[in-house]
């Protein structure tokens, strides 16, 4: 018997891990769900060295109010992330980095309060590149805490490049800035080639 079940195409893995190492992303048309490739030009990173969180920031930290998990539910944190009015992330989107997660490439780190996902990010990694591709709150400050603690895993682990893709007032805070994307893809062509380790 046939199932009638309808399957969704996914990104060939392998293709997509080649565009990040060629400085390209996907993001879907939020209307069509076609799928676009992008490599701005300045493209936002973020320093791993020079990361200074606010100070209520800093005495959220202290408190330890969130529990910090990685990969703990990979798929809720991405379709947190979907959840606006106009999204990028397709349902193709979200089951092909499912599968990148399943390959190990795509991690999520999340704050989690009583129990409860309460915040946090996803992306990819490859090398000593960590690709952030998008970030959630249900709760204040959830998001920021799973992005100050991504850079010290980040730092941990020996990583080169925390890429944020486009700079927006929020990452800017967090000490984003711009390059060209020819300084991109230098530093680019460096981190891929680190034997690092996100897990």
């Amino acid at each position: 018997m046939q199932s009638h079940s309808k399957i969704i195409e996914i990104i060939d893995p392998e293709f997509l891990l080649t565009a990040y190492c060629n400085g390209f992303f996907p993001m879907a048309d939020s209307k069509t769900g076609e799928i676009n490739w992008y490599s701005p030009d300045p493209r936002a990173i973020i320093d791993l060295e020079k990361l200074h969180p606010q100070k209520s920031l800093k005495s959220i930290l202290k408190k330890n109010i969130f529990e910090i998990k990685i990969n703990q539910n990979f798929e809720e944190t991405i379709r947190r992330c979907s959840k606006r009015e106009e999204t990028w992330i397709s349902e193709k989107i979200i089951q092909s980095y499912l599968k990148l997660n399943e390959l190990g490439y795509a991690h999520s780190v999340e704050t989690w309060s009583e129990g409860k996902l309460a915040g946090g990010l996803y992306g990819v990694a490859i090398g000593g590149a960590f690709f952030g591709e998008s970030m959630f709150s249900i709760l204040r400050d959830a998001s920021k805490v799973a992005l100050v603690n991504l850079v010290k895993r980040l730092n941990e682990k020996g990583f080169l490049l925390l890429d944020a893709q486009y700079i927006t007032p929020h990452l800017k805070r967090f000490g984003a800035y711009e390059i060209t994307r020819k300084e991109y893809l230098d530093l680019l062509n460096k981190s891929i080639n680190l034997n690092c380790m996100f897990i």
